[in-house]
């Protein structure tokens, strides 16, 4: 259908052209404005060419003279750059050139010397893909003038150089391009149309399990089990890597994604077809930014926003505020990467940089390794920011060299990133750029430290620990309470296990796992880890039997390292024997506890520890049976192991018993600063990187033995538990669905703050009594083949009811009751989540949810919105929102709203059992960011703020989601 649609000019005089445009279509009228002092140098036309990109329902338009434009037309004509003067060759030493490049220096701007580096990679991609359709020359002098226009919330479009995927989040992103083939031929269109434009890496790291452990064999048995579980899966992934154009999949059992991202994928410096330009890339995982330790610009988006930008789409972004954070000094000796990083999350909480970028600059910056630094830019998520960026220096080209990467190519990087202001040589002397905020450390107050027990920014110091320990026991239930009463606390549980007595009691450890690219990347602590279980076995200590010890690195280097450095068979005798190389524990596939020790936990309610070197501990995410969770570095972890218990101060209480009965302390096994440095020297070797990536996407013997459908479209099969067609393009129109209205909603849920996606859309466990487990069972799973909900990821049956199917959700309605129920509240009966919303849905009544402070954070989980949208819930009204989790609803089509400021569902008397409509104005009307009124059906009437941030994502909303907008693009 082709409407042609009338477009009224008010331009100004020939020097101003600042115009306003009401542009009306297929019953969508949008209103967009320029100032002058942006698009002095934009012409009209050029306006009318990007608003038409974001309003599929436009196909021509009628302008002021009455000629009309087609929107092929303005494609056609708008291809040049209009930097084009740019362009420079990079000359060689020793003659001849690297390739061509857009010039920073050439655009003789004073601005761009003060910008911060990250906004610098910005412009740089602004300028190479301005085109005056997607990207504006105004959108250039927007980010030009980032001191001045980055406080205003202005919206820029962003287009990375490339994407990556983890299994969990990939599955369905592949799903979802099927599907979106499928929709694309049902309506007309060409379904080769949906192919990635830019490269896409997907990593199979996130379907290990711990299965099995402590033995020789256990690396083995875990990936045979992995391959069992998840054969499906596989195959159809194996089937997106031939089917679509430009994916790379990474096979399992070859490392974590983001491990693998850095010392292989990372190019740092692209040159395609000799145009140089910087790396930068989003992922599906939130961790994505550890990738900015190696001064490569990236960060996490959900699945959704990562399909769209793979078949073209700029991301439509607000142009941050960038907090500059400078380091001095150094780390005292026996303080970890770890410790810092903990110390650096809790900071930058506390100072707020969601919505921001970080960057950290200063002589301590110079100091840092480049696995430290991307152990800090690794945690970006936890501390709130979207980035955490160091820029490219000396030591990031020695790791480049020490990871194998060639030599000519290390030679490019440095030449292209210093001729385009692009580098920092701290010999030189440094000018301060200029920052939205700024930040101060001395490396040198770092002290060691850990976190928890439900929160990554709750840091504890290991001298304050024990007592810590005593008040979370005696604090009522909250993120630092377990409200323990004092006759319990000294509880002892003893059991024999394994023909040996043995006891349990608060606080005793039951997982020690060192997991997660977090610490796993970093050469220091993971040979410091080394150190630490060779000294204590050399004293006589011995890790107890029953606690679930685990080794899963990153990468296949760290076991090469490892070896050479003759620590690997301590760390086996201790029982950290090698698992799997993927993400294991950190994301809850910790596996199962031995019977006899989980018997013990739960018939006894004992608040037992996991202490793992990972990056998230929320309560139900590690394991359900371990309640207190605790982030520390991979030392640590093997140090709390020997001692058992988190319940001890390692000053002044002994770690162990060892030979001849004496006291070990944890200073007599922590290996000196000078001792991990020299181990470090002589063990890890570029030879150890470029063999373990020399043949990682040849895979191996299971997976390439593993046979895959052929085609161009998926032939989807209707019994399958892991791959399903999923239901959100079978009733799409080829026109835009306007603005939806939202009367008289229940409340399907009422939550207060810190509702995280792991609460939302759980990866680990499928309970054994929940409704997703009697779906599998009612399709012939046993429960031993459940496997977990981010395995099931691929199938929107299994996802729609394990949303809000975590064991630890707390749901107001059920007054402290913890776990998945609610109150349907025509009937006041308490049942599933998954069961009232579908009654709802059956009733044809919509539903929205209340919520309180940060919801939706933690990972990057594209299901969190989506399982939601299939419960029929339309809105969240929310204290705040984490950035991606927001943009993951927007994405489904969902609206969020934030209370006013110093309001929230309680101050306002909201109980949650009143039906809510939302009020919200026409298309013509509703603007991003504005203030909608919300009623009660007993009277009660608030206002609150509409979290649709941009006019692209307004124009998401419009279309029903932003691959129902993408779609509509490519249609048209």
């Amino acid at each position: 259908m082709f409407c042609k649609g009338k477009a009224a000019l008010a331009a100004g005089s020939s020097s101003s052209l600042s115009s306003f445009f009401t542009i009306q279509s297929c019953g969508v009228a949008t209103s967009l404005y320029r100032s002058s002092s942006i698009t002095q140098e934009v012409s009209t036309i050029a306006s009318v060419k990007r608003f038409l990109s974001y309003s599929s329902g436009l196909t021509s338009v009628t302008c002021s003279a009455g000629i009309l434009c087609s929107l092929r037309v303005y494609v056609a004509a708008a291809t040049e750059n209009p930097f084009g003067s740019l362009v420079t060759d990079l000359p060689k030493p020793g003659g001849g050139t690297y390739g061509k490049y857009y010039s920073l220096p050439k655009l003789n701007d004073p601005r761009v010397d003060k910008l911060p580096y990250s906004i610098r990679y910005l412009l740089e991609s602004a300028i190479r893909n301005c085109d005056n359709f997607q990207v504006l020359k105004a959108d250039v002098e927007k980010i030009l003038d980032w001191e001045f226009t980055a406080p205003k919330q202005v919206e820029i479009p962003f287009k990375p150089a490339r994407v990556i995927l983890q299994d969990f989040t990939g599955v369905p992103a592949v799903v979802d391009l099927a599907a979106m083939r499928d929709a694309i031929k049902r309506l007309g269109g060409d379904p080769d149309k949906i192919n990635p434009l830019v490269p896409v890496d997907l990593v199979i790291d996130h379907s290990v399990q711990v299965d099995v452990a402590r033995t020789a064999n256990a690396l083995h048995t875990n990936m045979e089990m992995e391959f069992g579980r998840n054969k499906e899966r596989f195959a159809f992934l194996k089937w997106g890597a031939t089917a679509f154009k430009n994916m790379l999949v990474v096979p399992p059992g070859s490392g974590i994604v983001h491990q693998v991202n850095l010392e292989y994928l990372a190019r740092v410096v692209f040159n395609s077809d000799g145009v140089l330009y910087p790396d930068s890339l989003v992922g599906t995982d939130s961790h994505t930014t550890m990738i900015d330790g190696l001064g490569v610009a990236g960060w996490g988006v959900g699945g959704i926003e990562a399909e769209a930008t793979m078949l073209g789409q700029p991301m439509s972004m607000v142009l941050p505020g960038v907090v500059g954070f400078k380091l001095n000094g150094k780390l005292r000796t026996g303080v970890t990467a770890t410790d810092l990083v903990l110390t650096v999350t809790q900071i930058l909480r506390k100072h707020g940089v969601v919505g921001k970028f970080v960057e950290f600059y200063g002589k301590g910056m110079s100091e840092l390794s480049l696995a430290d630094r991307a152990t800090i830019a690794n945690m970006s998520p936890e501390y709130g920011a979207t980035m955490g960026f160091f820029p490219v220096d000396k030591v990031t080209l020695q790791y480049l060299r020490l990871t194998g990467r060639d030599e000519k190519k290390v030679e490019e990087i440095e030449a292209y990133l210093r001729a385009n202001n692009l580098f920092i040589d701290h010999e030189k002397p440094q000018k301060e750029n200029i920052y939205t905020s700024y930040l101060e450390l001395d490396l040198d107050t770092v002290e060691p430290c850990i976190s928890g027990p439900k929160r990554p920014h709750d840091r504890v110091t290991l001298k304050d620990m024990k007592a810590d320990w005593q008040a979370c026991l005696d604090n009522k239930v909250g993120f630092k309470g377990f409200a323990i009463p004092k006759d319990q606390q000294d509880k002892v549980a003893k059991f024999t296990f394994n023909g040996q007595p043995a006891e349990l009691r608060h606080g005793s450890v039951v997982i020690a796992a060192i997991t997660s690219c977090t610490n796993t990347s970093n050469p220091s602590v993971m040979l410091g880890a080394g150190l630490v279980a060779k000294k204590a076995t050399e004293l006589g200590l011995e890790v107890k039997p029953w606690i679930k010890t685990s080794l899963a690195p990153g990468s296949g280097a760290v076991t090469l390292y490892l070896e050479k450095s003759g620590l690997t068979k301590y760390l086996d005798q201790q029982g950290f024997s090698l698992v799997g190389y993927g993400c294991t524990t950190c994301i809850g596939n910790s596996g199962e506890l031995n019977e006899t020790v989980a018997e013990v936990i739960a018939h006894n309610d004992l608040i037992a520890a996991a202490v793992l070197s990972g990056n998230r501990n929320f309560e139900g995410r590690v394991h359900p049976l371990t309640r207190a969770n605790y982030l520390a570095s991979p030392p640590l972890v093997v140090a709390y192991a020997f001692a058992g218990t988190v319940n001890i101060d390692f000053e002044t209480e002994p770690i162990g018993v060892g030979k001849g009965g004496k006291a070990v302390f944890l200073r007599d096994i922590w290996p000196s600063n000078e001792e991990v440095a020299e181990v470090v020297q002589r063990s890890v070797l570029p030879e150890m990187f470029r063999s373990t990536y020399a043949n990682i996407t040849k895979g191996n013997e299971m997976w390439n033995q593993l046979a895959s459908p052929k085609g161009s479209q998926y032939s989807w099969d209707p019994n399958s538990t892991y791959v399903h067609e999923p239901p959100f393009f079978k009733t799409m129109t080829k026109d835009p669905i306007g603005v939806p209205s939202v009367k008289n909603a229940y409340c399907l849920l009422n939550f207060g703050d810190s509702i995280t996606t792991d609460h939302i859309s759980p990866a680990g466990n499928i309970n054994k009594d929940s409704p997703a487990a009697k779906y599998l069972m009612a399709h012939g799973v046993d429960r031993k083949d459940f496997n977990s909900y981010g395995s099931r990821r691929g199938n929107d049956e299994i996802m729609a009811r394990g949303t809000f199917a975590n064991i630890r959700i707390v749901n107001k309605f059920l007054k402290g009751e913890v776990g998945p129920r609610t109150i349907h509240i025509p009937s006041q009966e308490k049942m599933f989540i998954y069961d009232a919303a579908k009654r709802y849905k059956d009733e044809g009544a919509d539903t929205i949810i209340l919520a309180g402070a940060e919801y939706g954070s933690g990972s990057s989980r594209d299901w969190a919105a989506k399982g939601p949208y299939l419960q029929g819930v339309k809105a969240v009204i929310a204290k705040s929102f984490e950035r991606i989790h927001r943009s993951n609803l927007v994405g489904m089509g969902l609206i969020p709203l934030c209370f006013k400021a110093g309001e929230d569902a309680e101050s306002l008397g909201l109980t949650g059992f009143e039906r809510y409509t939302i009020h919200l104005p026409d298309v013509e009307n509703i603007k991003p960011g504005m203030d909608v009124a919300v009623t009660t059906d007993d009277g009660k009437k608030f206002t609150c703020v509409l979290r649709f941030d941009t006019q692209v994502e307004l124009t998401y909303f419009q279309n029903g989601g932003i691959l129902h907008y993408v779609l509509r693009q490519l249609l048209h």
